[in-house]
């Protein structure tokens, strides 16, 4: 399987992983504690579209570039978060709640495998450079995290444009 197929096949997983979320993960918020602030509909789904664009950006930036690109990095930092994302929180919210985790089983059947195969065959087969992975892979993580509270105000401010309180 080409580099670029498998960098397609891991951006459709994330879309089928953040469809999952988009359609249960706000009703969940609600009593899902410390585990995921509480988030309206609209603004959750709206991060959720602009992050799936990302990665479809990504997919399609790293079959354009080919390796040691801004894409293949960009690729492979997201698919890192995603690997990470699988344990936290989606895995062991599971565990500690005692219920499902909107996300847990697309996150554990679809972007475990693509994403740590697709950081395997980045690394191994010298799509990326190690050394420059090791600082753009969390800093790709570190980029996604932050962007998600933003998301989720513009998200707010785009249902409710002179409200800032959560809906």
């Amino acid at each position: 399987m080409s580099f670029s197929l498998l960098g397609w096949l891991f951006a459709l997983g994330v879309v089928i992983h953040n469809t999952e979320e988009a359609l249960f993960l706000p009703a969940w918020s609600t009593r899902a504690g410390r585990w995921h602030v509480q988030v309206g509909a609209f603004p959750f789904r709206f991060a959720v579209v602009v992050l799936s664009i990302a990665v479809i950006f990504a997919a399609w930036l790293s079959s354009v570039s080919g390796a040691h690109s801004y894409g293949a990095y960009f690729l492979t930092g997201y698919a890192l978060a995603m690997v990470l994302n699988v344990l936290f929180p989606h895995v062991l919210a599971t565990v500690a709640l005692h219920s499902y985790a909107p996300g847990t089983a697309t996150a554990v059947l679809l972007n475990l495998p693509l994403g740590s195969y697709l950081i395997y065959r980045s690394l191994t087969e010298g799509y990326v450079d190690q050394q420059v992975f090791a600082v753009s892979g969390p800093a790709t993580v570190v980029g996604i995290i932050a962007s998600i509270p933003i998301l989720f105000t513009v998200g707010k401010k785009l249902t409710h444009p002179s409200s800032g309180t959560l809906r």
